[in-house]
Formats: C-alpha cells, structure tokens, sequence
C-alpha cells in the first residue's frame, strides 16, 4: 500500500534499468486502457516503497513520462495520467446498442432506488451490535418472521419463522437443498423437461442425478415420476419457461408420490407473485408442509443483484439444510436481510409488487397483441410471469431468428441454444421472450424491432 493509500499493479520484472521498465510499464497501462485519463497515481516514495526500489528511479520515471505527454503533475493534486491520443488500436470501437430480451431478470430501471435506501438507513440505525455477528446460519430473526408473514399472506403458505432458511436467491437454495436431500438418502431428483439447464448441473454437482418429467398443458406429467426419485423440482405456479400452471391433478399427484414414496416436492414459486388475468394458484406447499420445500426469492419482485431468497423446510429436513449450510459456507449479508425484512414489516415490498406487477401486465398484453397481428398461433401458457413463449417450426428457425434478432440490436434466447431440453428425443424449438428485462424507455423499441424480426417466422403450434 503507498503511501497515499493508492496501489498500482506494474510488471517491472523485464531487463534493463528500473526506470526504464516503470515507463514501460506505465505507457502499456496508459494505451490498454487499464489507467484512464485522469487516473491518479501513487506518489513517488509510495511506489517506491512497494516496488522495492529508491525513489530516485520512480522520480526519474514520473519525469520522463511527464515530459512526453503521457502523465500530468501538479503541484498539491499530485501526479495523474494525461488525457493523450492513443492510437486506434487502442480506443474503444463503438457498438451497437443491444436490448436485452432474454428472461430471467427483471426491469431493474423500476428498482425501489428510495424506498431501498430508506430500509437500509432505518434497519442498521435500530440493527444492534449482535444483529451485525455471525448470527444464525438460517438468517436473522427478523428477516425470517417477515418471510413467514408475507408468503403465508401472499402465497398461502403454511410457515413458521422456525421453518425459514435464509438464502442467496433459489440458485444457492437448489444447491443447498440438493446436498441436503442426498444427505437425506435421496439418489434421484426428477426435474420438468423443458426446464433450466443450470439447475440439472446444480443437483449434479451435490452428487445426484436427474430424470425428465414432460411439461404439457397442464404441467409436468407425474406419470414419468421414476421409482429410484428421492424428490422432485417444479415450478407449479408459472413453468419456466413454457409458462403452464400445474393442475390440481397433478397436484394431487405428486403429493401422493411423495407421500407413499417417502419422497420431497421441491415447489420453486417462479413468478408466483405475476399473475395478471386471475389470484395467482396458491402455493402446493400448504397441501403438505411436511413433504414439500417451498422456496422463493426478491430476485424478480426487486432484483436478483440483492442475492436474497428463502425456503420454507419441512421438520425432517431443517438439520441436514443447516448442515449443507455450514459445508458451503454461504451466508446471506446481514444489512440486506435487515433492509428486506423492513420492506416486507412496512408494506413497501406489496406496494412494489403490485406497481411493477401493472406494468408487466401491460407489457405482455402488447406483445400478445402485436403477436397476433403476424400469426394465429398463440403464445404458450398463462398471463403470467416476466416472459412468454412462442413456439418455432425448428431448430434452425430459432437460429435464424436469434442471429436476426442481434442485428436488429436484440439479445434473443430459445429452447434449443440455451440446453432447456433434458430429453433430445422430445425437443421442439420455441423462442422465450423476456419481456419484463428492457428498461421502461427501451420497451417499445424492442417491442418495434421484435415484431420486424418475427415477420415471415416459421412460427408453429407444439
């Protein structure tokens, strides 16, 4: 560390003299781009210090490059690197604007920027010097008696605070869970197929394997639940991504499976809070809280940078979730779990949610809209959720209109390209539109160049 408390990587490790090498070095930081104009450095005896050499040399340096341009001193503001003309290798070439229209994330632009700023404020001005230890490997008290309170509330679920585990969004829940079932004895996690690619790689990386269950209309078929499945991942209240509703057949189901199989239903509550033509269906876990894992998360209601989710866990599995915990070492912040609980005590948290929740609506209404001035075939599943689904005629048509779509300035997924299909014999092409991810002013231009990359599509019914 300099002595104005300023570190500066430079690879001096080349021949020849030090001074030389520091002016090297400096210049190919300049021209990189890695020291910006402006940049300051750190003083002369700072550098010294940590380069291990006199100060002489750095002085000397500093002065060669001040001479040619490269850096600027000035007395009382110390020494900065020169607002120079590098050479075109060097600029930054221009790019075209990209509207990202992948889902997964939504419109950070509505993000709560004061009502946020406000919760933090209060919740560490009230926070005691315990509040800020360790604390408990399952979250913080308050946090975990808020959640209780608002997805018993909001989403039917039967909880407790002592039945709330804290975590970092449903990605470190899955991995979390998928230990902690295979600690339980299960081999086997049946998963919906289409579905995310990222979470078959999680449950394997705990050590499990995965078996497919077709998504139809109605969901995920229980009839291709394997005998040698410990537990079984949905999302019942918006699929992703064909965006179907689980029916209460299968509903019914899958408890029953797990009931005489001695098995666990884990239910990811996928934009179980973005309903728009109807109450959202409650959650499954309240038909059986001591077989099903309810897990849900801030990271479409707020935004998935927070890293804030939680599960609701059945008795049988609070202890080997607390172990999986403490193995991984992955613990939520103390001021984000403090700051969330404020918005869910106080109301802000509904008052999001039904803000951004009106806005999503009318987003997907537009592109059904617009959609249906090209063709007849509808956009599959529920008004629900932060993106749709359309189905293609193939694989190369989804191909076609991906590369399309980023020459138009659009970022586009499909079913194919991003490994949603478990099993390849089954596999149909669809394009999945996240509609709720441009920012508020850049919608209508993305909806705009959507509909010209669509035009002519070989667009067909699953």
């Amino acid at each position: 560390m300099g002595k104005l408390g300023i570190d500066l990587h430079l690879d001096v490790s080349g021949g020849g003299p030090r001074a030389r090498s520091i002016e090297a070095a400096l210049r190919e930081a300049v021209t990189s781009g890695r020291l910006p104009a402006g940049t300051r450095l750190p003083g002369t005896r700072g550098l010294a210090d940590d380069l291990g050499i006199a100060r002489g040399t750095v002085v000397a340096a500093y002065a060669q490059l001040v001479a040619e341009g490269w850096l600027v001193s000035a007395t009382g503001s110390g020494t900065r690197v020169a607002d120079v003309a590098l050479p075109p290798a060097a600029r930054a070439v221009p790019v075209r604007p990209v509207i990202d229209l992948r889902p997964g994330r939504p419109d950070l632009s509505l993000f709560p920027h004061a009502r946020w700023s406000a919760a933090v404020k209060r919740s560490l001005a009230a926070a005691t010097a315990g509040s800020l230890d360790y604390g408990d490997p399952a979250g913080s008290r308050a946090l975990r008696e808020a959640v209780a309170t608002y997805v018993s509330r909001a989403r039917g679920v039967r909880a407790e605070p002592e039945a709330v585990v804290i975590t970092s969004g449903f990605t470190h829940a899955l991995a979390v869970l998928s230990r902690a079932l295979r600690d339980a004895g299960a081999h086997t996690i049946a998963t919906e197929d289409p579905g995310l690619a990222h979470h078959r790689r999680l449950i394997h990386g705990a050590g499990l394997s995965t078996a497919p269950l077709r998504v139809g209309p109605d969901g995920a078929d229980p009839a291709d639940l394997p005998s040698r499945a410990g537990a079984v991942l949905l999302t019942p209240a918006h699929q992703h991504p064909r965006g179907v509703v689980l029916s209460r057949e299968a509903r019914t189901a899958f408890l029953a499976w797990a009931d005489e199989h001695d098995g666990f239903v884990v239910e990811d509550d996928y934009d179980g809070e973005f309903r728009y033509d109807r109450h959202a269906a409650g959650a499954l876990q309240a038909l059986d809280p001591e077989r099903v894992v309810f897990a849900g998360s801030a990271s479409k209601a707020l935004a998935p940078g927070l890293r804030l989710g939680w599960l609701v866990v059945p008795p049988r599995l609070r202890i080997p979730v607390l172990d999986a915990l403490a193995a991984t070492g992955a613990t939520v912040g103390a001021p984000g779990q403090l700051a969330l609980a404020d918005l869910l005590d106080r109301g802000d948290y509904d008052r999001h949610v039904r803000r951004t929740r009106q806005l999503y609506r009318k987003r997907r209404t537009e592109l059904a809209t617009r959609l249906a001035e090209l063709t007849d075939v509808p956009l599959d599943g529920v008004p629900a959720g932060l993106h749709a689904l359309l189905p293609l005629a193939s694989a190369q048509e989804e191909r076609r209109i991906v590369d399309a779509g980023l020459g138009a300035g659009l970022q586009l997924a499909s079913l194919h390209a991003a490994g949603y299909w478990h099993s390849a014999a089954r596999a149909k092409a669809g394009l999945i539109i996240g509609y709720g991810t441009p920012p508020q002013h850049a919608w209508r231009p993305a909806l705009d160049a959507l509909t010209e990359v669509l035009r002519g599509a070989a667009i067909r019914p699953w």
